[in-house]
């Protein structure tokens, strides 16, 4: 008997609990070995598919949608970013895109905290001291100087969801919040984190300490940190980012580290397509620069709601429905990702 379940296939391997759901509903082939796939394996394994379960690691530019089989009518990415698909391309071959947002608000904004607080307060050079020396020589009132947080200016740019969670979690510590974003938010989200609006970014940029970055990548904000901006920003200012390499002139940010202009960054994005900037690790090695692996949304509550999101993307779109987390491309108008 043929099956009438969707026939789906996942590109990595998801938590357990999500994978044994998806092979109730659905008939789930799954990237067992947990590589990231060629275009060409991706093409071989959707054969008969209906539906691709993609990540972050998979390039599904124009030339791969071209060679996609008819059958597949949904791409189904885990996650929230979507800058690896080609939604134009997408579109235009009649292929629906989902993203999984909302889900990772709680958890990416936790992250950039942490990761604020580790670069003044110089958390991760403390913990290799002890590792290195395997010893530790006592207290001392001029050891391991940092700086607080407290009266410091955090700009954000960026003030969606995950924005406004970090702004929350910042006005705890005492910072004053200030951030740019493409609309003002209203009074009633403003208010209670008395936050400042800035139109200019480049103002903004020149009076705060610390930036942090919550934009989604997009043609308008890829390398909003320029180097002119970079250039621009308060002397010993520090830079956060958890959301998009690209959103930074990188060698301009390694540049500014190193002259000393800029105090330190933490990042858990930058570009990795050849291997980690030397540079960059020689910084972080002199404990100018926090580096951690991608790890915002690394929490197993966020990736099981994850995988949650893309079985109701799955099943709303075969059943005839229109799936709450479609994106449409940037030409045709503002995504329609419900709660983005």
């Amino acid at each position: 008997m043929t099956s009438t379940k969707p026939k789906i296939l996942v590109t990595r391997r998801l938590p357990a609990t999500i994978e044994a759901r998806m092979a109730t509903l659905f008939e789930t082939d799954v990237n067992e070995a947990d590589d990231a796939l060629s275009g060409a394996d991706i093409v071989f394994g959707l054969a008969g598919k209906d539906v691709l379960v993609s990540t972050i690691t998979d390039r599904i530019d124009a030339s791969l949608i071209a060679q996609l089989p008819a059958s597949v009518r949904l791409i189904a990415q885990f996650g929230n970013g979507v800058d690896n698909i080609d939604l134009e391309a997408a579109w235009a071959a009649g292929i629906t895109v989902t993203n999984t947002p909302s889900v990772l608000t709680e958890d990416t904004a936790d992250m950039a905290m942490a990761l604020m607080l580790a670069l003044p307060r110089r958390l991760v050079e403390g913990t290799q001291i002890l590792l290195r020396d395997r010893a530790w020589a006592g207290w001392s009132p001029t050891s391991m100087l940092g700086h607080r947080l407290r009266g410091k200016a955090l700009g954000i740019v960026g003030m969606g969801r995950i924005g406004t969670a970090v702004a929350q979690r910042a006005k705890a510590f005492g910072l004053s919040i200030h951030y740019y974003s493409r609309d003002r938010r209203p009074p009633a989200v403003e208010a209670p984190l008395d936050a400042t609006y800035w139109d200019d970014l480049d103002a903004m940029l020149a009076e705060v300490d610390i930036v942090s970055l919550h934009t989604p990548l997009t043609r308008g904000t890829n390398g909003i940190l320029s180097e002119q901006r970079l250039a621009a920003m308060k002397p010993g200012a520090y830079v956060v980012n958890v959301s998009r390499p690209e959103l930074i002139e990188e060698t301009a940010l390694i540049e500014r580290l190193e002259a000393g202009h800029l105090a330190g960054a933490a990042l858990d994005v930058f570009d990795n397509r050849f291997g980690i900037n030397p540079r960059l690790l020689e910084l972080a090695q002199d404990n100018r620069v926090v580096l951690t692996g991608h790890m915002a949304s690394a929490t197993l509550e966020a990736r099981v709601e994850m995988g949650e999101a893309v079985i109701v993307n799955i099943r709303t779109f075969m059943d005839g429905h229109q799936p709450p987390h479609r994106l449409l491309p940037e030409s045709l108008g503002p995504r329609l990702s419900r709660g983005a």
